[in-house]
């Protein structure tokens, strides 16, 4: 498997993920293991500091107490409150700008804190019938080393979404322009053979303008000749700025419904409102392109149909929104389908393209500045598309 098989597939993902989770992971193992050996050690440090002042406390007036009054004044990190026998606070050390008894207070709620959740040093000298407790709190370096898995945490989130982020958007522009030039190579190929067709039939016109027979067949073939012209030109459109203009919906829509009927099987029953007896419906839209993707969902409709069944056509304003719904009895799909089916290439069809919902929604979305997405769809009831389109420019 080459790397652009192996990003087609969700593997990168799981890759990508697992990847940046085992990466949490060590740091998390790592950060408790360090921080674990770091409090064991700090509470040492406050046992020695404990004795330092039993010794002071016992010690003669002539020995040398210089050891411990280092061991003492060396400890400038560890937030710690000295309390006597009856939980009165004697003195505080390195919590930085407040002071006892400046903080009484903030100390008497702090030592609450303390007394709840840690295990005190204790010392005591029995010669002056001395018994004294010393509770502190982990040092800064704890804290910070107890947060820094979740700031891992986050900091590796926000790359696994930025990655897949940048990676999906390079993957959706390389795929739109493929699709870009599949359209244009389109619209290109079949310029040639439609010019031609047009020379044809102008001769077909030219020398036998007294056979009907073929002068009826060289009018049909004209139609089908301008159907060929509105594809290409359609296809030309694509990546390219749409003119829109603001016109009545209804009238083009009575026309595309009138056209999928022709097309449609006598068996297929189409319900539309009475379009002479609403009110015009406005919206800037480009009529080509626009006509192309009401097309492409009556088509997929009589398609997901099997030549029998309903469609219906509703059309209407709220707001400022136009809402255009077309809901068939055919296969419906499931859920988990509802936004695949508007990826270019994916196709529910033995034989289709996948190109038809794509292009709709490309048209629809970054033309028209609305939305198109499957309202409702139960397997074996139907399906509703709806089109939302603003109702200006602005």
């Amino acid at each position: 498997m080459n790397i652009n098989q192996f990003f087609q597939t969700a593997s990168w993902r799981f890759a990508l993920i697992l990847g940046c989770v085992l990466v949490l992971l060590g740091s998390v193992y790592f950060n408790i293991t360090i921080g674990q050996q770091l409090e064991t050690a700090e509470r040492q440090r406050m046992r020695t500091w404990a004795q330092a002042q039993e010794s002071i406390l016992k010690a003669a007036n002539n020995c040398d107490l210089s050891f411990q009054s280092q061991i003492i004044s060396e400890n400038e990190d560890i937030p710690m409150i000295l309390v006597d026998g009856d939980y009165r606070i004697i003195d505080v050390r390195n919590y930085g700008d407040r002071s006892w008894p400046k903080d009484r207070k903030y100390f008497e709620k702090e030592l609450k804190k303390l007394r709840g959740k840690s295990q005190p040093i204790i010392y005591e000298v029995p010669e002056l019938q001395l018994k004294n407790y010393v509770y502190f709190r982990q040092s800064k370096l704890i804290t910070y080393l107890e947060v820094s898995p979740y700031l891992q945490f986050a900091l590796l989130l926000a790359f696994i979404i930025m990655a897949y982020l940048s990676i999906k958007a390079l993957k959706d522009l390389q795929q739109e322009r493929i699709w870009l030039g599949m359209a244009k190579e389109t619209a290109h190929q079949l310029g040639t053979p439609t010019s031609s067709l047009v020379g044809w039939i102008e001769n077909i016109r030219l020398f036998y303008p007294e056979d009907e027979n073929l002068g009826m067949m060289a009018d049909e073939m004209a139609k089908d000749v301008e159907l060929l012209n509105q594809v290409a030109y359609r296809f030309s459109k694509l990546g390219a700025s749409a003119e829109l203009k603001e016109e009545d919906l209804l009238p083009r829509l009575e026309k595309l419904l009138a056209y999928s009927k022709e097309r449609a099987s006598r068996k297929v029953q189409f319900m539309a409102p009475n379009f002479e007896e609403l009110a015009p419906i406005i919206a800037p839209i480009n009529g080509l392109l626009f006509d192309w993707v009401i097309e492409n969902l009556f088509k997929n409709a009589l398609d997901a149909m099997d030549g029998h069944g309903e469609i219906a056509l509703r059309v209407y304003q709220v707001q400022q929104q136009v809402i255009i719904e077309i809901q068939d009895s055919g296969k419906g799909m499931p859920k988990k389908l509802h936004k695949k089916i508007f990826q270019a290439g994916f196709s529910t069809k033995q034989r289709g393209w996948g190109l038809g919902l794509s292009l709709s929604k490309r048209i629809v979305e970054q033309y028209h500045n609305g939305r198109i997405y499957v309202k409702e769809s139960v397997p074996g009831e139907g399906t509703i598309f709806r089109i939302q389109l603003p109702t200006s420019l602005s």
